[in-house]
């Protein structure tokens, strides 16, 4: 009989020893880094360039030892194809993170190339119905027949290399080499749940509908992403996943997982302080200040657009800044206090009035049981916050009550009916002078920037600052899309395809077609096209009160004395 080998380095185990992975004995064989950046990714993130995935894997792993370092505030950590995101919680602690990461880097020791697993990665086969709308233009793209294509994406099984984008997405990696394609020069408003598809060497299943640029080859019936399930993604890094073709369709619909608390269920809760939904207008959210560590698995921070307007209205009924509130936009929102209560609004500017009566913006409003409070349409802005002191108690998921409509995570959409419960009413400390209250602007909006991450892709920012941009009717809490004269990349950029990367609320992505993107608070947590700056904090918040047609301007944030 042959002795064993230890899995971990190959080597031959004595006389009775056991084989383990990675043993003392016999380690596996490591390498270390030898060239990564650390770029700049607004003022609260930075982005480390590495070489490879098993680099950035090894990274992953040092950061997150970290992330309960009161010092450094660590809200996220990204691991993508070959960068890592770390974003902190304020920007006072940049700095310290990024000498931090600087450091581990250094000291990294990573899997050589060659190395082998010591237990084998489940698999895991997932059926396609191989009926994608981009069937044909990969085929022509790769210069292979359809039948060839769908050959080739189930001919090779795939590896789990990270997650991101959505809840339970993940970036496939290692197929069959030939297929390697494009991005859409446009990515689509709407993709369906289940839908499989190509992007660069990636291979991915989109686990709900949302906006995405890759090439749509069929789809799927799994589920990727089910909040009652342990773990919730199906894909876990390191699984096998093998493709076949289920053949034609039979039904069209699209998996899509439940994570959304049922207002009809919170209505039973019967609590003691509660309002009542009369009316909602276009659209009423509820919103705090979003969940943070849940980014690697594809689960953003979501939270009020407008934060800093939300923060002042809860500051204002005396809650913490972090409380749920309601977010209304475009007005509508008609409330019935149940129980004595404090509200206020801030955010756009809308005509408010309590049992008919006119009430004042960005005041404190003393309520009785019975009282009913409405919103008409903004003069200006987009968003308005509706605080009432205790906040909006409906059940959190993930650690926030925050609805995050990329993802369907939190209460979705406000109903008509709905009795939210408070909680109890807090102290009312007075707000302090240094918050004051700001009213959104109709004219038009001059936002600060941050150049990078891939700003060198496009010579720099000059072509963004010096164009005037509009903002076009395609935008929401995931983004806005601005309409101008289309950006150019630098020589030796043109038709490079990015791999997909960490991104923060605020980003400038610029897709093939010239016309940036600009992430907001429900963002995907990774994205495929060049970065090519991070607006502040602020320009965030403003931007996100800017409505439809809205001219915008950019600038190079000012440093700091």
């Amino acid at each position: 009989m042959h002795p064993r080998r230890h899995t971990g380095c190959g080597e031959r185990c004595s006389p009775g020893e056991v084989s383990t992975p990675g043993c003392g004995r016999h380690p596996r064989p490591v390498r270390t880094v030898t060239t990564f950046r650390v770029l700049a990714c607004g003022e609260r993130a930075l982005l480390v360039e590495l070489g490879d995935l098993d680099e950035v894997l090894a990274l992953d792993a040092k950061v997150r030892t970290h992330v309960f370092d009161s010092d450094l505030q660590i809200e996220d950590v990204v691991p993508a194809a070959q960068t890592l995101l770390v974003a902190t919680r304020s920007p006072k602690t940049l700095a310290a993170v990024r000498h931090l990461v600087e450091r581990l880097v250094t000291t990294l020791s990573v899997p050589a190339p060659g190395d082998t697993a010591a237990t084998a990665a489940p698999m895991i086969d997932i059926g396609v119905h191989y009926d994608g709308p981009d069937l044909e233009e990969v085929a022509r793209l790769v210069g292979l027949s359809s039948a060839e294509v769908i050959a080739a994406h189930t001919g090779t099984p795939w590896r789990v290399g990270f997650g991101g984008f959505a809840p339970g997405f993940a970036y496939l990696v290692d197929g069959d080499p030939r297929l390697d394609v494009p991005r859409r020069d446009i990515p689509r408003t709407s993709v369906p749940a289940g839908a499989v598809g190509l992007a660069g060497s990636f291979s991915g299943i989109y686990p709900r509908s949302s906006p995405g640029g890759w090439q749509i080859l069929g789809h799927t019936t799994e589920s990727l992403w089910d909040i009652n399930r342990t773990p919730p993604a199906l894909l876990q890094p390191g699984a096998t996943v093998r493709f076949f073709d289920a053949g034609p369709a039979i039904r069209t619909e699209r998996p899509g997982a439940t994570t959304e608390v049922d207002l009809a269920e919170v209505d039973e809760l019967d609590p003691e302080r509660s309002v009542t939904v009369l009316a909602i207008g276009a659209l009423t959210l509820i919103e705090d200040s979003g969940r943070s560590g849940w980014k690697h698995v594809g689960v953003g921070r979501a939270g009020a657009a407008d934060r800093a307007s939300a923060a002042m209205a809860n500051r204002l009924v005396g809650n913490e800044p972090e409380a749920a509130l309601f977010e209304v936009v475009m007005g509508g929102l008609k409330l019935r206090l149940n129980a004595p209560s404090v509200v206020a609004t801030t955010g756009a500017l809308a005509p408010l009035t309590v049992n008919g009566k006119v009430a004042a913006h960005g005041q404190r409003l003393y309520l009785s049981p019975g009282d009913e409070l409405a919103l008409g349409t903004p003069l200006a802005g987009l968003r308005t916050y509706v605080a009432i002191s205790g906040g909006l108690t409906v059940p959190p998921i993930l650690g926030s009550r925050s609805a995050d409509t990329l993802a369907k995570i939190g209460t979705g959409k406000v109903t008509v009916g709905a009795c939210l419960p408070l909680g109890p009413t807090p102290p009312h400390p007075e707000v302090r002078g240094d918050h004051p209250i700001v009213t959104p602007s109709s004219s038009e909006l001059t936002l600060e920037v941050i150049p990078g991450p891939r700003a060198d892709w496009f010579g720099g920012t000059e072509q963004l600052l010096a164009s005037t941009w509009h903002v076009s009717a395609q935008c929401d809490r995931i983004g806005v899309r601005l309409e101008g004269l289309p950006l150019s990349r630098a020589q030796g950029f043109e038709g490079v395809e990015l791999p997909s990367e960490g991104v923060m609320r605020g980003s400038i992505q610029i897709p093939p077609s010239g016309q940036p993107v600009v992430f907001g608070s429900d963002h995907p947590v990774t994205g495929g096209y060049p970065v090519i700056g991070v607006l502040t904090e602020t320009a965030s918040d403003r931007l996100a009160q800017a409505r439809p047609g809205q001219v915008v301007r950019f600038v190079l944030k000012r440093r700091t004395p």
